[in-house]
């Protein structure tokens, strides 16, 4: 008996009448989408976002140096791995002053690892 319930819900769902269905009158029925065909030859538009000019180097004098690199744990490992002196390897990189900071949890990250680092 628990089976035939089963069954009976399942065709009733089937016997629901979709919004295409022929039998439905003309007014009533969904209209099928027409697709627009694209020329492959035609320019894409796109919209971009103006940025304020205030973020380029060039306009804006904070973002010049003397540079302020916040080193990180890795960072640090890196150059004593490939002998380099991080000050120098800074200047050497970005061709300005830099200052290096260093956050009190990277020097306590530091001072786990040994007195190598």
């Amino acid at each position: 008996m628990g089976k035939w319930k089963k069954t009976r819900k399942y065709a009733t769902m089937k016997r629901r009448l979709i919004l295409r269905d022929e039998r439905l009158k003309e007014k009533d029925r969904l209209k099928p989408k027409k697709k627009e065909k694209k020329d492959p030859s035609a320019l894409k538009e796109r919209e971009v976002p103006q940025h304020p000019s205030c973020l380029f180097f060039q306009y804006n004098a904070q973002l010049g140096p003397p540079y302020h690199i916040l080193v990180d744990t890795s960072f640090i490992n890196f150059s004593i791995k490939a002998k380099l002196d991080l000050v120098q390897s800074m200047i050497d990189c970005l061709y300005a002053k830099c200052v290096p900071c260093i956050t009190d949890c990277v020097m306590a990250e530091i001072e786990k690892l040994g007195q190598k680092y």
